[in-house]
């Protein structure tokens, strides 16, 4: 019997379906991945699931008393509670009978309270609390409304761990996270539930997540649900495939109540020997063709890289920060060096606290370091993406967000109306005066976004911009980063969204557990998973540097950089890699022209047999683009 069922499940707010006959069905073990457009209702759905909101019609059974545990976006906790009590929460029931068999009270079963103890694991529910505090870096001291909202978050996220349900319904749960922490959790979701013959249900776009922990992807789209076992890249294939083949049947639908349309608008002759059965089926064409929901459309993303800047961004030479704190001096940052050019695109790396934003604030000449030298480049025109976020007024409109006082703006030197421009960004007109308090998470990041790329900026710094934004928009968000000229600071902990955009890695190694100084930082080619690759290896170099200095002034971190000595390229390999950059330009050209004709749906009505060969030719670019990326890398590592 499944855990959970949902049928014919209905859901709307104002005229808007979320659920419009949904179906689920949940069984025990399962890890499933919950995904879909900003807006579409998943949070809606997760706490129907849970329990919390009623549907408007439809059933959700859950198997006998199964208890279900919820981790809301913004989650809410007892008044004047500390860190230690409201994780505890997630153990009530054991904590108080532990109490009860501690009391001996007259009239107590000891032996079945000490079986539900068992049951429930009261006699370490203490070790367990403790446990979930130092994997998610909580001080159980603290009181919780003093806390950031990231922090209640992992708050909200270990008083649900703890609690070891049957069900366990989690919103976003790696917004906030740093990676250790995003790790350490999919590890445990990876194993308990399906050890404990629970189930779990989870939203998420963190697509490297997404792959290491579900077993099951569930998509939320225009009312419905879909399921697609496997992992992330199955289910975009998949997905894909589905959408073209909804093209082309919408094309044949549009195309035949055109003609019935035609038809029953001939002159009066006609009209009088029409057949009544024609004329029912051109009335059930029209509702099939009011009610069908289309897909929305994809976000139109640019940026206007402004004017050149120098061809240097910054050089930092033995750079240190350090600061009083209670206990003595804190070292944030230790003898770090590194130059930035124009076009680098560098992610940074590290724990929430570690002084990500420091660095970033002494790069950019918000800071002066207590020692070394910054020397910074000239015309840098900056545009922050964390700024903007403080700054969101939640009751103004969205179009006075984008545009105040105007219902034009300039982006990358074109004239724009403020209503295309949200357009661009999936807001219908009707939406461009509404308040952004009416937003989800997801739609506010998108005008944060539009915003931030109405500005003309040669550097973005961008703290976090992948939270709440949907697959679709991550995605897009990647190709854009990856074509702006100018340079990137990108500070995110979604692994895949750092390997698919940076260049250059900077990362917190100051760890004293893993043989780290104070305030350790490095620098490494590549994305998260070059970094992977390469630390233990730098780590190794570092020790015996460390224990016998070298007569010559001590390495900085571009020496993690300089690759070992390897056989040089000869004349024919040379050539092949300056060649390459030009091919993969080529292909990359080619698949989006493809791209393009294979995104209209008259093009399958007019030529199926094109269209199938351009769809298979659109398929084959992707592996040449792979063979010629992974060549690339080979040379570009040996020349």
């Amino acid at each position: 019997m499944p855990l959970l069922t949902l049928a014919d499940a209905h859901l709307a707010y104002g005229h808007r379906a979320l659920l419009d006959g949904a179906a689920l069905a949940l069984d025990e073990g399962e890890r499933v991945a919950l995904i879909g457009r900003n807006g579409e209702g998943k949070s809606s759905l997760l706490r129907v699931l849970a329990g919390l909101e009623p549907l408007d019609d439809g059933t959700l059974q859950v198997a006998g008393a199964a208890s279900r545990a919820y981790v809301a976006q913004e989650p809410v906790f007892a008044p004047g509670a500390s860190v230690f009590d409201a994780v505890a929460e997630g153990v009530a029931e054991a904590r108080a009978l532990r109490e009860r068999f501690e009391r001996h009270d007259p009239g107590d079963d000891l032996d079945a309270l000490q079986s539900r103890l068992e049951a429930l694991g009261g006699w370490t529910w203490e070790q367990r609390v403790r446990e979930a505090l130092e994997r998610l870096r909580l001080d159980g001291a603290l009181p919780v409304q003093t806390l950031s909202g990231g922090t209640r978050k992992r708050v909200a996220l270990a008083r649900a761990l703890v609690a070891a349900p049957r069900l366990l319904l989690l919103d976003e749960p790696t917004n906030h996270l740093d990676i250790d922490a995003i790790e350490w959790l999919q590890e445990l979701l990876a194993s308990a539930p399906a050890g404990r013959g629970g189930a779990l249900v989870f939203v998420s776009h963190d697509r490297a997540f997404v792959d290491a922990v579900a077993t099951r992807i569930v998509l939320l789209d225009r009312g419905t649900l879909g399921s697609y076992p496997g992992r992330f890249a199955a289910f975009e294939a998949t997905r894909a495939r589905e959408l073209q083949a909804e093209a082309l049947a919408a094309a044949r639908a549009d195309r035949l109540l055109a003609q019935e349309e035609s038809w029953v608008r001939q002159g009066v002759e006609a009209r009088r020997t029409r057949s009544v059965s024609r004329v029912a089926r051109l009335e059930r064409l029209r509702a099939a063709r009011a009610a069908r929901r289309e897909t929305l459309g994809r976000v139109r993303l640019g940026v206007d890289a402004g004017i050149p800047p120098g061809r240097i961004v910054a050089e930092l030479r033995d750079v240190s920060m350090r600061f009083a704190a209670p206990g003595g001096e804190r070292t944030l940052i230790d003898r770090f060096t590194t130059t930035i050019q124009r076009g680098d695109k560098v992610g940074l790396i590290g724990p929430n606290g570690c002084g990500k934003t420091t660095l970033l604030r002494l790069i950019l000449g918000q800071l002066e370091p207590t020692a070394g030298t910054v020397r910074r480049g000239t015309r840098l025109s900056v545009a922050y993406f964390d700024q903007m976020r403080e700054g969101l007024d939640l009751e103004a409109t969205l179009a006075d967000t984008i545009s105040p006082g105007s219902e034009w703006l300039e982006v990358a030197g074109q004239r724009k109306h403020v209503m295309s421009y949200l357009g661009d960004f999936l807001f219908a007109p009707e939406r461009a005066n509404s308040p952004v308090k009416t937003l989800s998470g997801g739609e506010r990041n998108r005008v944060l976004l539009a915003r931030l790329f109405a500005l003309p900026a040669n550097v973005l710094v961008l703290d976090e911009p992948t939270n709440d934004l949907d697959i679709d928009t991550l995605e897009l968000l990647e190709e854009l980063l990856q074509a702006y000229d100018g340079t990137v600071f990108l500070v995110s902990h979604d692994r895949r969204f750092l390997d698919h955009v940076v260049t250059s890695t900077i990362a917190w190694e100051g760890d004293p557990a893993r043989g780290g100084r104070p305030g350790l930082w490095r620098e490494y080619e590549g994305g998260y998973e070059e970094w992977l690759r390469q630390r233990p290896r730098a780590g190794a170099s570092a020790a015996p540097a460390a224990a016998t200095p070298p007569p010559a002034a001590p390495a900085g971190p571009d020496a993690v950089r300089s690759p070992p000595a390897r056989a040089k390229l000869g004349y024919k390999e040379q050539r092949e890699l300056e060649a390459l950059p030009a091919r993969i330009d080529a292909l990359e050209a080619e698949q989006r022209a493809i791209g393009e004709r294979l995104a209209d749906p008259a093009f399958f009505v007019a030529d199926p047999v094109q269209a199938a060969a351009q769809a298979a030719r659109h398929a084959q670019i992707e592996d040449e683009l792979m063979a010629c990326l992974e060549r690339w890398e080979q040379l570009a590592a040996r020349g």
